[in-house]
Formats: structure tokens, sequence, C-alpha cells
């Protein structure tokens, strides 16, 4: 574009200064009419495709949306209008002047002062040569009559009474016979008279004129034909030359030139109106298309910088703050540009102290996060609102629900959707409205899935800096409150089979002993009440015993014995003993079930799960025991279903707990000393009920390691 420009503005100020020196001249104006107009064709397309493709790019940059087009457009068109507006002012105002100053250089009293002046000039030149002429006819008649030898003698004396400047005699054929000149003339021979003036003195005619010679400026020259006597009356031709003075010749050359002048541009007066018209015209053109191609020129230069700072801001609005642009100038755009670097230079370092206390945060909540995942224990945090914000994996787990289920309502509209959550959410609201703004811990106990659960819960508010919140921790401490209830009732049971068992022996031994002694020496009648009496206090000492017993295999911990077994075998072994009972039913692979166990106290679970499914299947139409054993990953599993009653609602939770039982005379002990010699073997047991009505047992026991 910078070369283009230049090469413009050159052309334009040639053909400024041709216009110049030929608005000055109208010869020039003739010579070089064409070789300006086509100057000034060329220069005006060159322009006008320059522009066009100018327009067509910024078309093309706003069509792509590229900053900083618009901006040029508008640039482009207010030089453009600064340019026209002046241009066309002047324009019209110089066209106005020229029109006026023409029509005024064609004034009709310039002109008739030209007229006069020319025929002042005119007279004065008549009167000098009738003045001539008049000397010549004296000269005329001092020769006709004379002979020619003292008509020769007479010319110099003629010459310098008549005060002319030459006076030469000529024959009838141009012939020079005689000629008298000023002196310091150099001798040059005298002018001849043309073959016009001979032929017109032949017919006696005579010849005054005002001539122009070259290296003589303006003469008179009056020719008159003469009859000397010596010449036997043949005529001669007499001429008297006599230079016109030298101001009035000049003063006569020059009216008589200015005339010729104005005469020449009075009948060119309209053309030269055009010619200056078109003058204007194509010097308004040139300029007002070198002033819009400027323009495009002087718009690139000041959108460039701002096209720049814009292309940096886009770069900062997506995360590059490294850009940093070079100052060319000291003005508003240099301040721009200087102030935009610093601003990129404090964004990246601002960016910079961003990410590192972002990577600082993220580690830290990595950290966090880390011991929340960890964590047994369930931690979940509420805004001001009791919307959940916040919960880790254990919370999800213990209260085996699906938090992001719960996360879009308030913590007192849960139990709406989770039921069993209710006694957790009364204790939160109740502790809230009764110490808001203190820390609070609760039990709760709350039904789970498959048990009771008993959650420590506790909570506290969250500071102001972190928006008002609430925070609560709670941990499941069901086992922790089983064992410690299993401990106390050890101790129980222990005392109980202490105090009991002591006195029960004596009490056996003296019933048998009464009924020894007395058994002879009473009536019949009496002696047999005596015995029903002794044997029911000794079977009931029996029973006590059972249930001391009971009480002491549940106070101790089970001594496991484990050795390798095949546990399908040993199921074999125990269901040999209730064959007689046409309800059990047995499902058993033959490959081998091997597991590290205690054979005896095994022996002693399926002989206390298949008693309880008898008793359960008692008052059955079709009383139903099926037993299977089955391998299962790394684990065997056994499963014993009855279709008895099954597990009561209010006990199918608490099974596992002493004392829990809904037999007549159960002691409640059985399934609690089962889930113990299980876990002695590091397996589980679960309880539940089948369709329509039955229980199932499943004991998992875990294989050795190969």
């Amino acid at each position: 574009m910078r070369v283009w420009l230049s090469s413009s503005a050159l052309l334009g100020l040639i053909l400024l200064y041709l216009l110049a020196i030929s608005t000055g001249s109208t010869s020039r104006l003739a010579e070089y009419y064409w070789e300006i107009f086509a100057l000034t064709g060329l220069l005006t397309l060159g322009l006008t495709g320059f522009i066009g493709y100018q327009l067509w790019q910024i078309r093309q940059k706003i069509r792509a949306k590229v900053f900083g087009a618009k901006l040029t457009l508008r640039m482009v068109s207010m030089f453009a209008l600064v340019a026209i507006l002046p241009g066309i002012l002047m324009f019209t105002v110089s066209v106005q002047f020229l029109t006026k100053s023409i029509e005024s250089w064609f004034d009709v009293r310039i002109e008739a002062g030209l007229d006069r002046g020319l025929s002042l000039g005119r007279n004065a030149l008549d009167y000098l040569l009738t003045d001539l002429d008049y000397k010549a006819q004296q000269v005329v008649r001092e020769l006709n009559g004379a002979p020619t030898l003292n008509a020769s003698l007479k010319l110099p004396a003629l010459r310098k009474q008549l005060g002319v400047h030459e006076i030469a005699v000529f024959d009838r054929h141009g012939q020079l016979v005689g000629v008298a000149g000023e002196p310091g003339s150099g001798g040059s021979m005298p002018l001849a008279p043309s073959r016009e003036v001979l032929e017109r003195i032949n017919r006696d005619q005579a010849f005054r004129a005002t001539e122009t010679l070259n290296g003589k400026g303006m003469v008179l020259r009056v020719v008159l034909p003469a009859y000397p006597l010596s010449f036997n009356g043949e005529r001669l031709t007499v001429q008297l030359m006599q230079p016109v003075p030298r101001q009035i010749a000049e003063d006569a050359e020059l009216v008589d030139a200015t005339r010729s002048e104005y005469r020449q541009l009075a009948l060119s007066r309209e053309g030269l109106k055009r010619f200056y018209r078109l003058t204007l015209a194509l010097t308004l053109v040139v300029t007002l298309l070198g002033a819009v191609s400027l323009g495009f020129y002087l718009s690139d230069r000041l959108s460039a910088p701002l096209g720049a700072l814009a292309a940096g801001t886009k770069a900062v609005t997506q995360g590059d703050y490294s850009r940093q642009h070079p100052i060319y100038s000291r003005d508003e755009l240099g301040v721009l540009t200087a102030m935009f670097n610093r601003m990129t230079k404090q964004l990246a370092e601002a960016s910079a102290q961003t990410d590192a206390s972002r990577a600082e945060l993220e580690a830290n909540n990595a950290y966090l996060e880390s011991i929340l995942v960890n964590l047994s224990a369930g931690v979940m945090a509420f805004d001001a609102h009791w919307l959940l914000t916040a919960a880790n994996v254990s919370a999800e787990r213990i209260l085996g629900v699906n938090i992001d289920d719960l996360a879009e309502h308030p913590l007192p509209d849960w139990p709406c959707h989770v039921p069993r959550l209710s006694p957790l959410v009364d204790a939160t609201q109740q502790h809230r409205d009764d110490a808001p703004g203190e820390d609070w811990q609760a039990e709760v106990a709350m039904e789970g899935e498959r048990r009771l659960q008993t959650l420590l819960a506790r909570g506290t508010r969250l500071p102001e800096k972190s928006g008002h919140g609430f925070v609560m921790v709670f941990d499941d401490i069901t086992e922790l409150a089983r064992a410690q209830r299993d401990a106390a009732w050890g101790e129980v049971a222990k005392r109980l089979a202490h105090e009991i068992r002591n006195p029960l022996t004596p009490i056996q031994l003296s019933a048998e002993r009464l009924q020894m002694k007395l058994a002879d020496k009473l009536a019949p009648h009496d002696a047999d009440m005596l015995r029903r009496s002794t044997d029911t206090i000794v079977q009931q000492v029996s029973a006590l015993k059972g249930m001391v017993e009971a009480f002491r295999d549940y106070a101790r911990a089970p001594k496991t014995q484990l050795a390798g077994l095949d546990l399908g075998q040993l199921v074999r072994e125990v269901l040999a003993l209730y064959e007689s009972n046409p309800a059990v039913h047995a499902r058993l692979p033959e490959e081998a079930l091997l597991i590290q166990g205690d054979a005896a106290l095994l022996r002693q679970v399926l002989h206390n799960l298949l008693v309880n499914a008898q008793d359960a299947v008692l008052d059955a139409d079709e009383p139903m025991i099926h037993i299977s054993a089955q391998r299962e990953n790394d684990a065997v599993v056994i499963t014993l279903e009855d279709n008895g009653p099954g597990f009561a609602a209010d006990i199918l939770p608490r099974a596992f707990e002493p004392y829990v039982t809904s037999k007549a005379k159960g002691t409640g002990l059985g399934l609690a000393v089962v889930k113990k010699i299980i876990e002695e073997h590091h397996g589980s047991i679960t309880v539940g009920n089948v369709t329509p009505h039955g229980a199932r047992i499943c004991v998992t026991l875990p294989c050795p390691e190969a």
C-alpha cells in the first residue's frame, strides 16, 4: 500500500505541475493537453481501482468479523467527508471566480480602448508616412527634368535637406541607379523594391507602406515613379525609407499584439471557461481520490494498533497473558498500548499467583477429600437452607441411600422420600431448635435395610465466612452397641450361671434322697405323690442345668481349633441324625467344599439351625426344610430355608441379639451363640424371610487360600 500511495503521489505531483504550467500559457496548454488528459485518466483509474480494492477488502473483513474493519470503514468515510466537502466548496467557488474573472477580461471598454490605442498608433504612422510621401514627391520634382548625373549628385543634398534616412533610385528593372543614406549605416545596399511594387510603379501608381524588417525594426517606405531628362522619358523608381521612432514602433507593436491576443481570447472565451472548469474538475477528482486513498492508509495505520490490541485482548480472554505489543508512538495509542502491556503483565502475575493458590487449594482439597473418603464416619455439609452441599462415601454407605437423590431437597423433607431417616432428621431439628448455634451430640436408633442401626450423630454450625451452613458427622455404632450389650449380657449370663448352678446339685440330691428314705415308709398313695414330686424337681433341675450351660456357652468365647474339613461331608453327617424327619431335604454338590473350621462347633451350628427349623414348621400343613451348600467365588455358602411363619417384623432386625426369641420355652441365646461361632470362623450369617412365608438363613464361610 505504501509503494502504491508513493507512486500515486509522485504521479499526482507531476500532473499538478503540468496543469500549473499549462494554465499559464495557451500555447503550452494546446501542446500538452492530451498528455495531461491521458495522465489524469491513468491516475484516476489507478486511484479508483485502489479504492475499490480497499473497499472490497474492508467488506470481506466485515463479513469475517475482523476487529477494526468497521472502525476502518468509518474512519475512511470521515476522511472522505473531510476531503469532499471542502473540495466541492473550493471547486464551486473557484469555478465562479474563474468564470467572472474570464468575463471581466472581455469588457467593452477594454476592447474600445485597445481599438482606440491601435487607431492612435496607426494615425501616427499614417502621419509619418504622409510626411515621407510629401518628401518623396519633392525628390521626384527635383529629379524630373534633371540630367542623370545631376540627379545622382542631388540625392545626398536632398536627403540631408529633407531629413530622411535613405533615398534610392532604381531603373525600370529594379537596378540601383543612385543612393543616398544616413552616415553610419555601413554602406549596406538599399532594399530593392519587390516585383509587385515595380509593377505598381510601372502602372504609375505610388507605393506607401509601414514594414517591419529584420534587423531594422519598423520602417516607412514610399516608392514613386520619376522621369529624368537623361533617360529620354524612361521611368525611374524613387524609394524613400525612414525608420519609425523606436518608442512609437514599440507602442504600436504592443498595441497590435495585445489587440490580436484579445481578439483571440474573445474568440476562445467559452473554450477557455470549459478548459479551466475541466482543469479544476480533474484536480478535484484527483485530489479527492488521493485523499480517500490516503484515508485508507491513515485508517489502516490508526486501526492497526487497535487491531493488535484487540487480538491481544482476545488472547487474554482465552487465558493467554503473555502478549506484549511494541510501542511505536508517544500519543494516546502509545499510552493505551503501554497500559495494555502493563495490564497483561499484571494479569500474568495474578494468573501465576492464582494458579499457585489453586494448586495449593486443590492439593488441600485432595488431601481433605482423601481424608473424608477414607473416613469411616459419615460427613454431610448443609447450607443455610439445609440443602446438602457435600457428603462423603461413608455417609451414603451408612445411611444406605443415594445422596444425589436427596441433594435437591432440604433436610427436613428427607423423611418424605426416605421414611427410615426420620429419627436422624428429628434429632437434628430438635437440637437445632433447642440449642441453636451450639454443638450437639445424640445417639439415634433407626431401621436399616436389614437390621436396626444405632448412629452416634454430632452437629455444629459452620462459621460466618463459610456461609452460615451446618455440618453433621455420624458413626454407625451398631456393632459397638451390640458388642457392649453382648458383653453386658455375657456378664449377666456368667453371674446367673454361677448363682443358679451352685444350688441345683444339692436340690437334686436332696430330692433323690427324700425319695430313697421315705418311699418305703409312706403309704402307697403318699409314696406315689412323693415320687411324682421328686421327679418334677429333678426334671426342672435338669432344665435349669441346660439353661445354665447355655448361659455359660454364651458367656465364654468359643475356643476354635481350625483344621481342614469338607463342609459338604460335615452337613451329610449331621443330616444323618435327621433322616427320620421327612421334611428335611438336602441339595449338596458332589465336589468337596473344603474350608478351615472347627468340626465340633460347626456341627453345633448346624444342629441349632435345624432344631430351630423343625420347631418353626411344627404347625405347617406340609412341613418343608431345605438345606443346600455351594461354592460362590472364594467362599462356601450354606442356605437353610423352611416354610414356617418366618421371623416377626420386630424380631428380624434383632434376631442375633441375646434373649430375643419368639419361642415360649426358648432362651434366645441360640442364634447369638451361632453368630459368635461363625464370626470366630471369619464368616458371616444373615437371616431373612421368603415369600409367601418362611425363613431363610445364609451362612458364608471363607475358603482357604490356595
